[in-house]
């Protein structure tokens, strides 16, 4: 019965961002028990003591240091970890169990993660950038479900000082925003890591006419994929004239963010060879050219103190092309489908030492309803796999291809199955994903909601086609404007 405990004891002296997790803490449980909650470093009764909080030795791996156990004791609930983020991570778990109410079962909880970097990336590039509120809101709730990193995937939409033409009219993040959203994570323990794809993706610039000149295809190219014309070119060129350009943004943005990563992108140069390098990619091969740009990318990176990150769609075409890479890069192993190869990507990967991350999807994307079979199957695929060939990571990407128009709650379902899979994959199976959508993301107060958002997310279930990365809802609402 936790309705007559008032104090939670702490034994040594915490940082400011701990103090104020624990005061958000405290102040959130108040309703759930029915009274406010003190912080001690005194000595209450063990039937005035609702928790009691303590920091043991320091451990080495960063899973180790997310640990955490809990056990019921006379004197209420006992939290230790051996780092400040082990017993956040426990404040969060301790959270869910005292929203049941104030009589609440004994419990023994050993806990750690399955894999070490558990993140979000969050499209802001595709007509959508959440206002700040909406962005914090998603913060507290990603910390909730103990994810430790969030990256913001941006083309275009950060306010560069000499690029007012890019960014205008795209509602972009400003320096001043960037630093409140970096704060606000670190209060959360989540590691706000800096994305600007740097090479492919790029037609949000060189559409406008200052900056053709840095296009492999200054007058568009036939995309391979659906074998239309573009009329504007997505590729930079891979040459010194643009590494320049990727070198200025670097400078401006970068010294923004204090994390240890930079994720540069690098996806889909659709016209690579097209154009401007063609006579090079048909010497070397596309691919080799590629690597090279990439590496020369990389040292800009590295003269900054952080650690490139990529995707690896293209370097996995060849896998030869591996044993090019520096061992001192990330590579994103990225795949949206349920019957996407994780077991042989990964294993490609992991065998020329190269630290990676497996990075599957909500499925929301394309799909107005959202694609909860497909998701759930793609994210477990991603975590089995990543756990068995040693993923350093695991990012959870939630896209906004074709305009962005799914609405934020689609998400949701994929937001909590991945923080699952990657935090306990084995125990995941279990969940009851409309308890969790419900308990996360609408506080506890809209059981029907959850399990009616659930639902239509299980909707393409009932009308199957062979569509990939869409639903047929979405290509049906959008094929009379396709055809104009």
């Amino acid at each position: 019965d936790l309705s007559d405990r008032f104090f939670i004891q702490l034994q040594q002296s915490h940082s400011d961002i701990f103090n104020g997790a624990l005061a958000r803490f405290t102040a959130n449980i108040a309703n759930d028990i029915g009274h406010q909650i003190q912080i001690t470093y005194g000595q209450p009764s063990d039937e005035l003591t609702l928790i009691k909080v303590t920091l043991k030795k320091s451990s080495q791996t960063k899973s180790q240091q997310e640990a955490y156990q809990i056990l019921t004791t006379a004197a209420g609930y006992s939290l230790s970890a051996s780092s400040e983020t082990g017993l956040f991570r426990g404040l969060a778990t301790l959270a869910q169990i005292i929203k049941g109410g104030p009589a609440r079962p004994y419990i023994t909880i050993e806990d750690q993660p399955d894999i070490a970097e558990r993140g979000i990336m969050l499209d802001i590039s595709r007509c959508k950038v959440p206002s700040l509120l909406t962005l914090k809101r998603l913060i507290d709730q990603f910390a909730a479900l103990k994810y430790n990193q969030l990256q913001l995937y941006t083309e275009h939409t950060f306010a560069f000082l000499n690029h007012e033409t890019v960014w205008s009219q795209a509602s972009p993040y400003n320096a001043a925003d960037i630093l409140e959203i970096k704060s606000y994570c670190n209060e959360r323990y989540i590691d706000l890591v800096p994305n600007l794809n740097c090479f492919g993706h790029f037609e949000r610039w060189l559409k406008h006419p200052q900056y053709k000149s840095f296009a492999e295809c200054p007058d568009g190219f036939v995309h391979p994929l659906t074998k239309t014309k573009i009329d504007i070119g997505s590729t930079l060129k891979p040459n010194k004239k643009s590494l320049g350009l990727i070198n200025e943004l670097h400078g401006e943005m970068l010294p923004l963010f204090d994390s240890d990563y930079f994720n540069i992108g690098g996806d889909e140069p659709w016209e690579l060879g097209e154009g401007w390098s063609k006579d090079r990619c048909k010497t070397l091969g596309t691919t080799a050219v590629y690597v090279d740009f990439i590496k020369q990318i990389q040292k800009l990176v590295e003269k900054r103190s952080r650690t490139m990150m990529f995707w690896s769609d293209i370097v996995l075409k060849e896998p030869s092309s591996l044993k090019q890479l520096s061992k001192e890069l990330i590579a994103l192993n990225w795949g949206y489908e349920a019957s996407h190869p994780f077991k042989k990507e990964s294993e490609a990967v992991a065998s020329q030492k190269i630290p990676f991350y497996v990075c599957p999807g909500t499925s929301s994307w394309n799909s107005l309803t959202g694609r909860i079979d497909n998701a759930r199957r793609n994210l477990k695929s991603a975590a089995r796999n990543g756990i068995k060939y040693g993923a350093q990571g695991y990012l959870v990407t939630d896209w906004g291809d074709h305009g962005h128009h799914q609405y934020l709650p689609f998400s949701y379902p994929g937001f909590a199955l991945g923080a699952c899979e990657s935090w306990n994959h084995r125990g995941s199976s279990q969940i009851d994903l409309n308890h969790v959508v419900n308990q996360m993301f609408m506080e506890g107060q809209n059981p029907r909601g959850a399990a009616l958002l659930i639902k239509i997310g299980q909707t393409l279930e009932l009308a199957p086609s062979p569509i990939r990365n869409a639903t047929i809802f979405n290509h049906l609402l959008f094929s009379p404007l396709k055809s104009e």
